[in-house]
Formats: C-alpha cells, structure tokens, sequence
C-alpha cells in the first residue's frame, strides 16, 4: 500500500482540529493544546510508568462523557497540569463545553512531561505559568503550526539530543486521514546509537526528517541503551506524550484500540521507550468528519498507520529542534557522521 502525507503533513490535515502553542524561554517549557471544532470522540491508552495526567478516566468506554473539547500537552511535570485550567477558561469564555442544565464544563484531559532538568529557570515564584500558557495556546490555535523546540516540546530532551514538537499526517486510499502530535522527551534515543540515523527510518515519507535512511553497516553502539542524564537521581525525568487523531467514524472502544495502535509508533522511533520512568501515553481523538467508518477490509491498515504517522512525528520532532541558550543538550542538525 502506497502511503502519503496530508497537505501539511500535521496532525491538522484531520478535518476538526486546530493547534495552539505557547511557552516560557526563560524555564524552557511550555503547552501545546489541540482543539476541537467540534466534541470528538476520545480515548487513552498508558504504557509508561510514571504517567501524570488530568480527566484520564472519563475517557474509559465504560464512562458517561463520550466526547471532549480540547487536550492538552504541557511540560511542567506535575505543575504543568494547570495548562487544562487555562484552556478551559478560553473554552467557557466562548461558551463551549458539555453542557449540564444551565452549566458550560469544558472537557479537556490533559498530560505532562518532566522538564524540569533542562537549564531552564524553574524559580517563577508562588504559582507555575501553566495555566495562563494553557490560555494563551487555545487563543493561538490554528491549522499550520511549527515542529520542534516549541509548545510542550521547547523544553524536551532525549538521550542525547534535544527532544521537541513533532507532528505528522497520512491519507489511506479510502480517504481517511490519521494525524499524530508528539513532545518528545523520551528516556531513550531516537537515532540508531550515536549516529544522525532515526529508528523510524523505514516510515518517511518524502525525505521528511532527512532522508539517510538506516545507516550501512548498523554501527556497533545501535542496540546500546545509552542513558538521559547521567545522575541516577533523575533517572525518572522523562515522559513521551502524544495524540493520534483520525476523520473517521470510531467508538470510545475503537478509539482505545486506536492509542493502543500508536504506541507501536512510539516502538518503531526510540530505543529504549516504556520504561518504569517515562509517563508514555497516547491520546486518541476520532472527529467523525469523514462520515467514513473503517471497515473489516481496511482496519489493519488504519491501525498500522496509526503507528507509522506516530514514528513519523516523534523523527520530525527531534530533527526540528533548535538551540536555545543554556541548552544543556545539542541539537539533532548539530550532530556529526
């Protein structure tokens, strides 16, 4: 099957999202906040073991809220969980949320990331900037947005590199589109050892995240597990957090199946992922504005582009970072061979 990108190669190639991106250069950390134009349909799926999340259960099939309005992404680890509040606050003021009598609740789940470690001024006094930063990505979004050292992912680090913002879309021939968003500060390397090749090599599509392909022969450090930082007290400073979206027509139970599927991207794109110290999750979020549902003939090629476009935009995300001053790790287009 023949594979191709979305017009923006972004999770807004799915018809009903908007992206917004705020940050705090001076804490190397921000929000990233996907909105919906319309309540869609929502799962996750949690394979990390240090998760930190906000409205994850009401996401269960089994639980009464089918739809939500936003998601947020945000660093912070657990202060950065003020981001949903802030959205919120942008969502009501717009009248937009599940609506209980003459009560407006917006729906917004939400995931961190460990950034706390990363040069960055962390000193911002009594209160976090999460929630006015969740504010201002909702105010911001829109269909075209940057990749890398932005939104949740300005403050991002992988084992050895700078992490960053990724995203990345795929058309199947029966007209649905799969979209994927990523901050990617994964505990593991996304390159094969210490080269400029990425794992998810084998996915690319038109030379997206340069093009080299695996390297020829595999060096000898490819299957070394090399470590983030070297202190063994922040072994637990990580956290890969995601969204895969698609236009078709899914349940709350064919959504989780959807997350599920994506965490085969998160496979496929670092080495080593879902350990006990990252908070890997996926979001999953169906719009239904395709009117297509995917049937027997098509579904393993719908969950295995699920995965694909994830390995996409975790490549994307580390090869768009840029330095920053007191960058505490180099950047992917810096490194050598």
């Amino acid at each position: 099957m023949m594979l191709k990108a979305g017009p923006l190669s972004l999770i807004t190639d799915v018809a009903g999202l908007r992206v917004g991106n705020a940050a705090d250069g001076k804490a190397k950390s921000g929000v990233t906040v996907v909105l919906c134009d319309t309540p869609a349909t929502a799962a996750v799926q949690v394979l990390g073991g240090a998760p930190g999340t906000r409205e994850t259960d009401l996401l269960d099939a089994h639980n009464t809220v089918e739809t939500v309005n936003a998601i947020a992404l945000a660093g912070g680890s657990a202060f950065g969980l003020d981001a949903a509040s802030g959205v919120q606050a942008a969502l009501r003021e717009r009248g937009i949320g599940f609506a209980v009598r003459d009560q407006i609740i917006p729906i917004v789940p939400a995931a961190i990331l460990f950034d706390m470690l990363n040069g960055g001024d962390k000193d911002w006094g009594r209160y976090p900037p999460y929630r006015e930063l969740g504010y201002d990505a909702a105010q911001a979004a829109g269909r075209e947005f940057a990749l890398g050292t932005i939104g949740a992912g300005t403050g991002a680090l992988t084992a050895g590199l700078k992490g960053g913002l990724g995203s990345a879309s795929t058309v199947l021939p029966n007209g649905v589109t799969v979209g994927a968003l990523v901050a990617v500060n994964a505990t593991g390397s996304v390159t094969v050892g210490r080269s400029r090749h990425f794992w998810a090599a084998p996915f690319e599509l038109d030379a997206e995240f340069g093009g080299l392909g695996y390297p020829s022969p595999m060096p000898a450090d490819a299957s070394r597990v090399f470590k983030k930082y070297e202190e063994e007290n922040s072994a637990m400073a990580n956290t890969t957090i995601a969204i895969v979206a698609t236009d078709a027509v899914l349940t709350k139970a064919a959504a989780k199946r959807l997350a599920i599927a994506a965490h085969d991207g998160f496979t496929r794109a670092i080495w080593p992922v879902h350990t006990p110290f990252d908070g890997d999750l996926v979001f999953a979020l169906a719009t239904g504005a395709s009117g297509i549902e995917v049937g027997q003939a098509d579904v393993v090629d719908f969950y295995a582009a699920a995965a694909s476009t994830m390995a996409r935009a975790i490549a994307r995300g580390v090869q768009a970072a840029s330095a920053a001053p007191g960058d505490i790790m180099p950047v992917w287009s810096a490194r050598k061979g």
